[in-house]
């Protein structure tokens, strides 16, 4: 004779359908669906770059790494253990705000003349067309940025035009390798830092390198994301349509 138990069967906790209320499974999915979402944002591949407006927004976004993470890092190092009480001081704050927004036009000039290094082969005959095409895109970068506060409207005004000097003059010679574009920048790149210039003074090499290295790098992500012809397509067919009479942009 097999004996039989009377007792009902106790629900496991983890039987959703049947011990949980509707709101909680319903909040759970939810916030499932926000955990995988951002999971999937972490580790997705950046997006390739195949038109100007992409390759605007790289540009904007390396440069302002570019110019600031050496600032940033520097300074830290330099400080060693005061580095914590040093960046809450408002001085110091005001310091590095000036030196992150004067030093960003030099990386806007950097990464564009990478970019114009990268597409220059592939300018056919009008590689003159090309490189204006480009040295306006750079510039429509820089106006996305009213003047900063740590500036003057006349300094951020110079900072511009020095850029568009900069740029115009990179079609005066040979294409240059990725680490050899930071050459003529980075004595005004380093003389920006906000660290008195007794201290610092030895360091050049120091900063250089970190310059060339981040170059290289930019370098490498560019040609890895970049689909070249329908960039140059894109960056080309922009400045066309910028050249009528009521889309014609500044120099």
């Amino acid at each position: 004779m097999i004996l039989k138990s009377t007792r009902k069967p106790q629900t496991l906790f983890l039987d959703f359908g049947r011990t949980w209320p509707r709101k909680v499974l319903h909040g759970l999915r939810q916030i499932g669906g926000a955990l995988r979402a951002g999971w999937d944002g972490l580790f997705a591949a950046p997006p390739r770059i195949d038109n100007a407006e992409v390759l605007a927004d790289f540009i904007d976004a390396q440069s302002a790494f570019l110019a600031q993470k050496g600032i940033y890092e520097y300074s830290r190092a330099r400080a060693g253990h005061y580095a914590k009480v040093l960046f809450k001081e408002q001085v110091f704050i005001d310091a590095l705000d000036r030196s992150r927004w004067s030093a960003y036009p030099l990386g806007l000039a950097m990464v564009g003349e990478l970019v114009e290094g990268v597409l220059r082969p592939h300018a056919g005959d009008d590689p003159a067309g090309q490189r204006e095409a480009l040295r306006q895109l750079v510039l429509s970068v820089f106006d996305r940025y009213p003047v900063p506060t740590a500036l003057t409207e006349p300094a951020w005004s110079e900072a511009r035009c020095e850029l568009a000097r900069r740029l115009q003059l990179v079609g005066l010679h040979a294409t240059k390798r990725a680490f050899e574009i930071a050459d003529p920048y980075v004595r005004a790149y380093f003389d920006l830092l906000p660290i008195n210039e007794s201290l610092r003074r030895s360091e050049l090499p120091t900063i250089h390198g970190y310059l060339r290295a981040t170059l290289c790098n930019v370098h490498e992500e560019l040609t890895r994301r970049m689909h070249v012809p329908t960039v140059v397509a894109s960056v080309r067919e922009r400045h066309a349509r910028a050249q009528t009479p009521q889309n014609a942009p500044r120099t």
